[in-house]
């Protein structure tokens, strides 16, 4: 269940640094409570999940899955350039994150 939690985790994170694009200097109220929330329901969750996996592996992943996830929504979403080598780290990344799912088993 821990990797569940992390996941989850880590889509929050995603949630909560794209909301930043929109915050506006923490004036808009709605992008706002977007950030909020999901930056507070990310943590929860990373939380939830370090009762069951080293925290060292849970933070690694998590910050993993939101640096990942939020270079790739800024790829596709606001046309932040994905070079050769951006998608090279980010798949290492992702290999990364794999592995330290595999040998933490």
């Amino acid at each position: 269940m821990g990797w569940i939690y992390l996941l989850t985790a880590g889509l929050f994170e995603i949630a909560f640094t794209t909301a930043l694009r929109y915050v506006d200097g923490f004036t808009r109220v709605w992008p706002t409570a977007l950030f909020l929330a999901s930056m507070l329901l990310s943590l929860v969750f990373v939380e939830r999940a370090v009762r069951d996996i080293p925290l060292g592996t849970a933070y690694a992943v998590w910050t993993g899955i939101g640096a990942g996830g939020t270079t790739l929504i800024g790829a596709l979403y606001y046309g932040e350039p994905l070079t050769l080598w951006r998608l090279l780290f980010i798949v290492t990344l992702i290999g990364s994150i794999i592995g330290l799912k595999i040998v933490s088993d």
